[in-house]
């Protein structure tokens, strides 16, 4: 998957699209999911054009990576999910079913949120 610079959150990024902002710095900008898939689903994109983790971690420059980690961390804290739980999550490429080519981390929580995958492809 490359990068297109015209993806829904490249255009949040640059205030083209609106958003219900969480959180923002220089490095990452947190919002609400606009179909959520539980009480609380906020993602967290990072300020630069990466697709994806291998992507980021490869290309980023360490500031960047440390802060938008720090920003994932903040959100999930001002969200109040730390002392409950909560779930990250990032997609990447087509058989985890990246939807759209901007590197994302979703924070899921307000539930409990159940096994993480279907439980046909644990050994258990």
């Amino acid at each position: 998957m490359t990068y297109d610079p015209n993806n829904i959150f490249a255009k949040i990024l640059r205030g083209e699209i609106p958003c219900n902002k969480v959180y923002e710095d220089e490095y990452a900008l947190a919002f609400h999911d606009i179909n959520p898939q539980a009480p609380v689903h906020v993602l967290v994109i990072p300020k630069g054009e990466y697709v994806s983790m291998a992507d980021f971690t490869a290309d980023a420059p360490d500031e960047l990576i440390t802060g938008f980690f720090r920003a994932v961390g903040t959100v999930a804290k001002e969200l109040g999910l730390v002392e409950p739980g909560y779930r990250t999550l990032a997609n990447a490429g087509a058989h985890a079913h990246q939807e759209v080519p901007h590197l994302h981390i979703h924070i899921f929580g307000g539930v409990p949120l159940g096994p993480m995958l279907d439980r046909q492809f644990s050994n258990n």
